[in-house]
């Protein structure tokens, strides 16, 4: 069946969207819970479609940026996903167990029994970016179809070609009632964030995920949101500058930025500020000596983007700040419809820029100055919670003063964007960078209702105390149950 739903028409678009999720939650209803081994089909058959069509999605994806480095795709959207989904169904028939919970005095000793049950919550919608269209499509999908859910997926109008592909892989993997691809642009998406689900995922900027909740909040549905923000490395004096310059330039400049967890400004001792600039101008030229050209060098999703990267450089320029554009090869971008946008260290920034005020989202890192640890801590916890921190250092002392002092989704120590590679680890953000976890048992509980369940013990008199009319026997018991004196 035909799931792409074209972009004129708002009344037609709203009527097709709901039919798909009320045909999604009649089937859910009729089935019940599905079993591991529909689960685990489910999941077998997103297996199969993304290695089947690897190369296929890759050279989507560098056709929807103009170009895209083929290896990361193949890094962040195809062996991520397929990550996420062999984890899911490895220890999937552990997850999906009752978990027994304990019953208080007297109550456990005479016979009652308590646990959980991990329920589908029933249709899921998934509203992913364009940054890694393929991984941020399937990674929730892992957690959501593992739990027994069923789905509809909303992928980015920026990166059509793969959004359509998509589209026709599920509907030849896919009945329309396990998982529904819907394609189009702001009214497709402002009519798909208003559905009632019983679940909604969303990836994507802040400005717009406050949008989403709105449009959610009309129907109570319950939100995961990862977001993004601006992410910090602290550098610490104890730290191998080296390796830290090596490891923050190519966790800065993995898909030329265009990365939630890339980080956005980086902290360091101010004796070493001009040390450490040199020796990220170093590393970023030994992992690019060339960019035009480069086919691991990726470019700019949009003509957008790259102006409003444009605009950073130019009103931290004028506003006095040193520019120190990395560029190896000495090639010339002043033509900018290939959209290759070259790396550059700020320094000498101010709250005052655009730069230290939104996320950037490109190839593009301010470098701060600190004089002692708590001035860096102090700097990240005076702006909004990041989806992630990143700390380079050998002090242990330091290292949990960092890790205890600041709030942040996720941290990685002495690396960049790897705890978000660890399926067994909670992924998401805190406050604006996000809310809600996903990823291993993490998304396979946030996809699911955990129900309590109670099974009351045979014995008679277990609760009878409770019952009226009360007496002194009643009132022995409650100050024997609260400890009262």
């Amino acid at each position: 069946m035909e799931a792409r739903i074209a972009a004129p028409g708002g009344d037609d678009v709203k009527t097709r969207l709901a039919a798909i999720l009320q045909q999604q939650r009649k089937a859910q209803l009729l089935s019940g819970p599905p079993p591991a081994e529909t689960r685990i089909d489910r999941m077998d058959r997103l297996l199969a479609l993304i290695r089947g069509n690897a190369k296929s999605l890759a050279d989507a994806v560098a056709d929807d940026y103009g170009h895209r480095s083929r290896e990361e795709t193949m890094i962040a959207d195809v062996a991520a996903s397929v990550e996420s989904l062999e984890h899911a169904r490895r220890h999937l028939r552990g997850w999906m167990k009752d978990k027994r919970r304990g019953v208080r005095f007297p109550l456990g000793i005479l016979g009652a029994r308590a646990w959980i049950r991990f329920q589908p919550k029933g249709v899921i919608g998934v509203i992913s970016p364009w940054n890694f269209p393929v991984n941020l499509a399937v990674s929730p999908l892992a957690g959501v179809l593992a739990a027994g859910n069923r789905a509809m997926l909303k992928p980015s109008e920026f990166t059509p070609a793969t959004s359509a592909l998509l589209a026709r892989l599920f509907r030849e993997t896919f009945d329309e009632t396990e998982v529904a691809v819907v394609t189009g642009g702001v009214e497709v998406g402002t009519a798909f964030s208003r559905l009632p689900f019983d679940h909604l995922v969303f990836t994507g900027a802040t400005g717009v995920a406050r949008k989403v909740m709105s449009a959610a909040a009309e129907s109570l549905v319950p939100l995961t949101l990862e977001l993004g923000g601006k992410s910090p490395v602290i550098v610490s004096r104890s730290a191998d500058l080296n390796d830290a310059a090596l490891k923050v330039m190519a966790g800065k400049l993995f898909n030329a930025g265009q990365v939630c967890l890339a980080p956005d400004y980086a902290l360091v001792p101010a004796e070493q500020l001009e040390s450490f600039a040199a020796k990220c101008q170093e590393a970023a030229a030994q992992l690019y000596p060339r960019l035009q050209d480069n086919p691991d060098y990726s470019a700019i999703i949009h003509d957008g983007h790259a102006k409003r990267l444009q605009e950073y450089v130019g009103d931290a320029l004028s506003m006095g700040a040193r520019v120190i554009e990395i560029n190896p090869g000495r090639e010339d971008f002043g033509d900018p419809s290939n959209r290759k946008f070259p790396p550059a260290l700020i320094l000498g920034s101010t709250d005052a820029m655009k730069i230290m005020q939104e996320e950037i989202f490109g190839p593009l890192l301010p470098l701060r100055p600190y004089q002692r640890i708590e001035e860096a801590i102090a700097e990240v916890n005076g702006r909004a919670r990041p989806l992630a921190l990143y700390y380079f250092g050998r002090d242990a002392v330091e290292e949990e003063q960092v890790l205890n002092m600041t709030v942040s989704g996720g941290v990685t120590l002495n690396d960049i964007l790897l705890h978000a590679t660890v399926e067994d680890l909670p992924f998401g953000g805190i406050g604006p960078s996000g809310m809600g976890r996903y990823h291993g048992v993490h998304g396979f509980r946030e996809f699911s209702h955990a129900k309590a369940v109670y099974r009351q013990s045979r014995a008679k008199a277990v609760v009878e105390f409770f019952r009226p009319p009360y007496g002194e026997r009643t009132r022995k018991r409650i100050a024997t149950l609260a400890r009262l004196r």
